[in-house]
Protein backbone atom coordinates (compact mmCIF):
# COMPACT_ATOMS: atom_id res chain seq x y z
CA UNK A 1 0.00 0.00 0.00
CA UNK A 2 2.59 2.31 0.90
CA UNK A 3 4.77 1.23 -2.49
CA UNK A 4 1.47 2.73 -4.38
CA UNK A 5 1.13 5.57 -2.14
CA UNK A 6 4.76 6.62 -2.95
CA UNK A 7 4.29 5.80 -6.96
CA UNK A 8 1.48 7.96 -7.59
CA UNK A 9 3.05 10.45 -5.64
CA UNK A 10 5.91 10.59 -8.16
CA UNK A 11 3.60 10.25 -10.78
CA UNK A 12 1.78 13.29 -10.06
CA UNK A 13 5.00 15.36 -9.44
CA UNK A 14 7.12 14.16 -12.39
CA UNK A 15 3.61 15.46 -14.51
CA UNK A 16 3.52 18.68 -12.59
CA UNK A 17 7.19 18.87 -13.69
CA UNK A 18 6.36 18.31 -17.29
CA UNK A 19 3.53 20.88 -17.44
CA UNK A 20 5.29 23.41 -15.95
CA UNK A 21 8.48 22.90 -17.96
CA UNK A 22 6.52 22.86 -21.34
CA UNK A 23 4.96 26.64 -20.10
CA UNK A 24 5.68 29.25 -22.43
CA UNK A 25 6.86 32.95 -20.84
CA UNK A 26 5.18 35.69 -22.99
CA UNK A 27 5.20 39.31 -22.96
CA UNK A 28 4.96 42.97 -24.36
CA UNK A 29 7.40 46.02 -24.97
CA UNK A 30 7.30 49.20 -26.47
CA UNK A 31 9.05 51.60 -28.00
CA UNK A 32 9.33 54.69 -30.67
CA UNK A 33 11.49 55.96 -33.55
CA UNK A 34 14.29 58.64 -32.62
CA UNK A 35 12.14 61.17 -34.42
CA UNK A 36 8.72 59.79 -32.69
CA UNK A 37 6.66 59.39 -35.74
CA UNK A 38 6.67 55.93 -35.56
CA UNK A 39 5.53 53.72 -32.61
CA UNK A 40 6.02 50.23 -31.89
CA UNK A 41 4.34 47.45 -30.18
CA UNK A 42 6.11 44.67 -29.52
CA UNK A 43 4.84 41.22 -28.37
CA UNK A 44 6.94 37.61 -27.80
CA UNK A 45 6.85 34.25 -26.43
CA UNK A 46 9.82 32.42 -25.41
CA UNK A 47 8.86 28.73 -26.65
CA UNK A 48 12.31 27.20 -26.30
CA UNK A 49 14.73 28.19 -23.24
CA UNK A 50 16.80 30.41 -25.52
CA UNK A 51 14.43 31.16 -28.63
CA UNK A 52 10.83 32.07 -29.80
CA UNK A 53 8.72 34.18 -31.60
CA UNK A 54 8.70 37.77 -31.91
CA UNK A 55 6.29 40.34 -33.28
CA UNK A 56 6.29 43.83 -33.45
CA UNK A 57 3.18 46.24 -35.21
CA UNK A 58 4.83 49.61 -35.96
CA UNK A 59 2.23 52.52 -36.46
CA UNK A 60 3.45 55.58 -38.49
CA UNK A 61 1.90 59.05 -37.68
CA UNK A 62 -0.82 58.71 -40.75
CA UNK A 63 -2.19 55.77 -38.51
CA UNK A 64 -0.95 53.30 -40.69
CA UNK A 65 0.44 49.90 -39.43
CA UNK A 66 2.97 47.57 -40.23
CA UNK A 67 3.68 44.14 -38.67
CA UNK A 68 6.90 42.53 -39.01
CA UNK A 69 7.37 39.20 -37.25
CA UNK A 70 10.21 35.86 -37.04
CA UNK A 71 11.85 34.19 -34.53
CA UNK A 72 14.51 35.73 -31.72
CA UNK A 73 17.41 33.93 -30.17
CA UNK A 74 19.10 34.68 -26.84
CA UNK A 75 22.34 34.32 -27.18
CA UNK A 76 24.21 32.75 -24.55
CA UNK A 77 27.87 31.64 -24.47
CA UNK A 78 26.73 28.00 -25.30
CA UNK A 79 24.82 29.42 -28.75
CA UNK A 80 26.43 27.73 -31.58
CA UNK A 81 26.51 29.55 -34.97
CA UNK A 82 24.25 27.30 -37.00
CA UNK A 83 21.67 27.64 -34.97
CA UNK A 84 21.49 31.18 -35.55
CA UNK A 85 21.52 31.03 -39.44
CA UNK A 86 18.27 31.83 -39.48
CA UNK A 87 19.78 35.22 -38.42
CA UNK A 88 21.03 36.15 -41.33
CA UNK A 89 18.82 34.68 -43.93
CA UNK A 90 17.30 36.38 -45.69
CA UNK A 91 19.35 39.60 -45.32
CA UNK A 92 18.75 42.98 -46.62
CA UNK A 93 21.74 43.54 -49.26
CA UNK A 94 24.18 46.29 -47.82
CA UNK A 95 22.77 46.42 -44.32
CA UNK A 96 25.93 47.57 -41.95
CA UNK A 97 26.49 49.74 -39.07
CA UNK A 98 26.57 47.44 -36.28
CA UNK A 99 29.05 45.61 -34.91
CA UNK A 100 29.54 41.96 -35.64
CA UNK A 101 27.08 41.46 -38.04
CA UNK A 102 28.92 40.54 -41.34
CA UNK A 103 27.90 38.72 -44.24
CA UNK A 104 27.91 35.42 -42.39
CA UNK A 105 27.59 34.71 -38.98
CA UNK A 106 30.43 33.86 -36.86
CA UNK A 107 32.07 32.94 -33.29
CA UNK A 108 32.82 36.94 -32.62
CA UNK A 109 29.23 37.58 -32.79
CA UNK A 110 28.23 34.99 -30.13
CA UNK A 111 31.08 36.52 -28.09
CA UNK A 112 30.13 40.17 -28.27
CA UNK A 113 26.09 38.98 -28.38
CA UNK A 114 25.96 37.17 -24.87
CA UNK A 115 23.10 38.11 -22.70
CA UNK A 116 21.67 39.86 -25.82
CA UNK A 117 18.70 38.83 -27.69
CA UNK A 118 18.86 39.18 -31.14
CA UNK A 119 15.73 38.81 -34.15
CA UNK A 120 15.01 39.38 -38.30
CA UNK A 121 12.17 39.98 -38.37
CA UNK A 122 9.66 40.07 -42.23
CA UNK A 123 7.38 42.79 -42.45
CA UNK A 124 4.66 43.26 -46.04
CA UNK A 125 5.94 43.16 -49.03
CA UNK A 126 9.43 41.43 -48.22
CA UNK A 127 10.67 44.61 -45.97
CA UNK A 128 13.15 43.44 -42.76
CA UNK A 129 13.52 44.39 -39.51
CA UNK A 130 16.28 43.20 -37.46
CA UNK A 131 16.52 43.57 -33.66
CA UNK A 132 18.63 43.40 -30.88
CA UNK A 133 17.90 43.82 -27.08
CA UNK A 134 20.70 43.54 -23.83
CA UNK A 135 18.93 41.45 -21.56
CA UNK A 136 18.51 43.06 -17.70
CA UNK A 137 18.33 39.52 -16.04
CA UNK A 138 19.54 36.88 -18.93
CA UNK A 139 19.19 34.34 -16.69
CA UNK A 140 15.52 34.86 -16.93
CA UNK A 141 15.49 34.69 -20.91
CA UNK A 142 12.92 37.63 -22.66
CA UNK A 143 11.39 36.82 -18.92
CA UNK A 144 13.90 39.00 -17.37
CA UNK A 145 13.12 42.16 -19.17
CA UNK A 146 15.27 43.99 -21.40
CA UNK A 147 15.82 47.13 -23.87
CA UNK A 148 17.80 47.97 -27.42
CA UNK A 149 16.70 48.53 -30.88
CA UNK A 150 15.67 47.39 -34.23
CA UNK A 151 16.44 48.79 -37.21
CA UNK A 152 13.82 49.09 -40.97
CA UNK A 153 15.55 48.08 -44.25
CA UNK A 154 15.33 52.43 -44.32
CA UNK A 155 17.89 52.59 -41.68
CA UNK A 156 15.14 54.16 -39.24
CA UNK A 157 15.71 53.21 -35.89
CA UNK A 158 13.03 52.10 -33.40
CA UNK A 159 14.10 51.70 -29.43
CA UNK A 160 12.49 49.13 -27.29
CA UNK A 161 12.11 48.12 -23.94
CA UNK A 162 10.75 45.38 -22.13
CA UNK A 163 9.54 45.46 -18.76
CA UNK A 164 10.35 42.09 -16.28
CA UNK A 165 7.32 39.60 -16.34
Amino acid sequence: MRARRIYAATAIAMGLLVILSSCKSTGVGEGASDTGDVQARFTWQQTEPSSGTLSASLTGRNGSIETYQGQFYQITSNSEIDTLGPLWHPWHPGWGGWAYWDPEPAQTLVTHYTGHVLANLAGPDGKRMRCEFQLIRANEGMKGGGQGRCQLASGKTIRAEFSPS
